[in-house]
């Protein structure tokens, strides 16, 4: 059995058809060409801005012309981490295996984030049998590393009143709010030295921690690999005279890190000193993460010996200021239990051409002063390590609406589809919405989706069962709101 073979086969043929499709952030244009020929197959009007973003229109049903506009919303890109060192997301197709009843990929992410919601906004599009009023699907680009698409949207490029984000990872839920965020990139200048010939050198690994979404799992208490190594590191350096050669870990700054890599050296007389140090870290780290990241692997092995090193000054300001830097839960919402209000994700460290090393953090909350001050707290510190600092202009959060027209359509829709109550609550990952609000004020907006698991990280997987139950109810609300008048 193939997921097209499953059910609805509508949805899992496209979706299917999506995984074949190269698609990272800021590279959309065959995601984008995907859509346009599907588009214009299926008789549907189609229109592009200067961003890329896409809009399909679709007229409604007969007799129902006189409802309000929906919008179906999704991304095109999709987060691009692999447990394969070699896997070439910009031109390879994701391979799907089904597992009872979940789907995933061969060791790298599905992409279900987010493109089941772009699959079935399309399939929606393409079916000639719903019931529904007028309807538009968006599709934007780079969601994953900058919003660029929703920060930029053409004017003019949606006519709906209502709109509903396919974006959300959990059935049974239906979204009515979400965190703002703001990137921080701090830069370390460095001086190269030549590396010390009495010196002995290690090579350090940290790999298959089970990482995840830095919204969605950041309240998980996963192992940051970024953190774990400068806490070694610290260590280290606390007794001997260390000397870097090199340091790198995490990728995308909305994926907490899942692998790190340090060359270390230290005098030939502390070789097993540090041997033992090692050890006794790596069945402290274990221990404390069994839970959370039971699969992840720490070893040391001899390097051979590198030409050159980061000058010892920016060597102990960068490893002191990467342990001292926060990584978490900052604070807990105090208006809706359980949800994480504000957080901060030690990205990724990478070493440059020219000399530099780059940090990257992402900051959310859903209290936008908080966004602001932890992301001053992340600079103060850096500042005081002697970096550089700058911050992007983020994004705003989508604050929630509980006299939402859209909301109890479909809370009322999972009700009568499934006899039970769904959860109505926020979330802590970053949705669009916020940023449609800033040019469409008007938009009465839910975010709904099927079980997602692991996003942003290899073990992602989609739940099968829910995404029939997605389909039902988004072609449910379709429905009913085709029944209103503008």
């Amino acid at each position: 059995m193939t997921i097209k073979d499953l059910k609805p086969t509508a949805v899992w043929t496209i979706f299917d058809e999506i995984t074949k499709v190269p698609r990272p952030s800021k590279k959309e244009e065959k995601i984008r060409k995907y859509i346009l020929d599907f588009a214009k197959a299926n008789g549907i009007d189609a229109k592009t801005d200067e961003v890329g973003n896409v809009v399909l229109s679709k007229p409604a049903t007969p007799g129902k012309e006189d409802a309000p506009t929906v919008i179906m919303q999704g991304h095109m890109d999709m987060v691009c981490e692999s447990n394969k060192k070699d896997f070439d997301f910009d031109n390879s197709p994701i391979t799907t295996i089904i597992d009872g009843e979940w789907v995933h990929a061969d060791n790298t992410t599905l992409g279900a984030d987010n493109g089941i919601g772009v699959a079935a906004s399309l399939a929606v599009m393409a079916d000639k049998s719903l019931v529904h009023g007028p309807l538009e699907a968006l599709f934007t680009v780079d969601e994953e590393t900058g919003m660029t698409g929703a920060n930029n949207l053409g004017e003019n490029m949606m006519n709906g009143s209502i709109l509903l984000n396919l974006d959300s990872e959990d059935d049974g839920q239906f979204f009515i709010g979400c965190a703002g965020g703001i990137d921080t990139t701090i830069t370390f200048d460095y001086k190269r030295e030549m590396a010390p010939a009495d010196y002995h050198w290690f090579d350090i690994e940290l790999a298959n921690l089970s990482g995840g979404h830095s919204g969605g799992d950041i309240h998980e208490g996963r192992a940051n690999s970024n953190k774990l190594l400068a806490r070694f590191l610290f260590g280290l350096s606390q007794k001997h005279d260390i000397v870097l050669s090199e340091i790198s870990g995490g990728n995308l700054r909305n994926a907490i890190p899942r692998a790190a890599h340090a060359v270390v050296g230290v005098h030939t007389s502390k070789k097993e000193e540090v041997v033992v140090a090692f050890n006794e870290f790596v069945a402290d780290v274990k221990n404390e993460y069994s839970h959370t990241d039971p699969a992840m692997d720490i070893t040391i092995a001899t390097a051979d010996k590198p030409e050159y090193a980061i000058d010892s000054d920016t060597t102990l300001r960068l490893i002191r200021s990467l342990y001292a830097c926060p990584h978490g839960v900052i604070s807990m919402s105090h208006d809706l239990e359980g949800l994480v209000e504000t957080s901060t994700n030690l990205a990724s460290v990478k070493m440059q051409p020219d000399n530099t090393i780059l940090v990257t953090t992402s900051q959310r909350s859903s209290v936008e002063s908080r966004k602001y001050d932890i992301a001053n707290q992340i600079e103060a510190l850096f500042l005081m390590a002697g970096a550089k600092v700058t911050h992007g202009d983020g994004y705003p959060g989508w604050a929630p609406n509980m006299n939402s027209a859209i909301m109890k359509i479909a809370a009322d829709t999972y009700k009568e589809l499934y006899g039970e109550e769904p959860l109505i609550t926020a979330i802590h990952a970053g949705l669009e919405c916020g940023l449609f609000l800033t040019k469409y004020p008007h938009l009465d907006m839910v975010s709904f989706g099927p079980t997602l698991r692991g996003v942003h990280s290899p073990s992602e997987k989609m739940h099968i069962p829910a995404v029939e139950r997605f389909w039902d109810q988004l072609v449910t609300i379709l429905r009913k709101v085709s029944d209103l008048k503008k």
